[in-house]
C-alpha cells in the first residue's frame, strides 16, 4: 500500500504532465484562461479539467481534487468547490477593494 506522501507525489507528476500535454496538443492553452470554479481565479486553460456536473477545474485545483479522490478524503468535486469557497470569497473581496481605490484615486 501506498503513503499519503507517495500517493501526493504521484498525483502531481499526473496532474503537471496533464499541463504539459495540454501545451503540447495546443500551445495556446497556456495563455487562454477561464475562471476556476472551485478557487474563482483566473487560471491557464492548460491542465484544466471540466468534472461532471460541468465543473471547470484550474490545474491546482485539480490537483487538490485528485489527491482528495486518491486519498478517499473526498467523494466528488463539489466537496472541493465548497471546500474552497473561502478563496473565491476572498478574490471577490480583492477585486472590490482594487475597484475602491481605482476610485478614490
Amino acid at each position: 500500500m501506498k503513503s499519503k506522501e507517495e500517493i501526493v507525489e504521484e498525483m502531481q507528476q499526473v496532474v503537471e504532465q496533464m499541463r504539459i500535454d495540454d501545451i503540447e496538443e495546443n500551445p495556446d492553452s497556456e495563455f487562454e484562461t477561464f475562471e476556476c470554479d472551485a478557487c474563482g481565479q483566473e487560471k491557464p486553460l492548460a491542465g484544466s479539467v471540466e468534472y461532471e456536473g460541468g465543473y471547470r477545474l484550474c490545474n491546482d485545483c485539480v490537483l487538490i481534487a485528485e489527491t482528495g479522490f486518491a486519498l478517499n478524503k473526498i467523494k466528488n468535486v463539489k466537496e472541493v468547490i465548497d471546500a474552497l469557497e473561502y478563496k473565491r470569497l476572498e478574490g471577490l473581496c480583492d477585486i472590490i477593494k482594487s475597484e475602491q481605490q481605482k476610485e478614490n484615486n
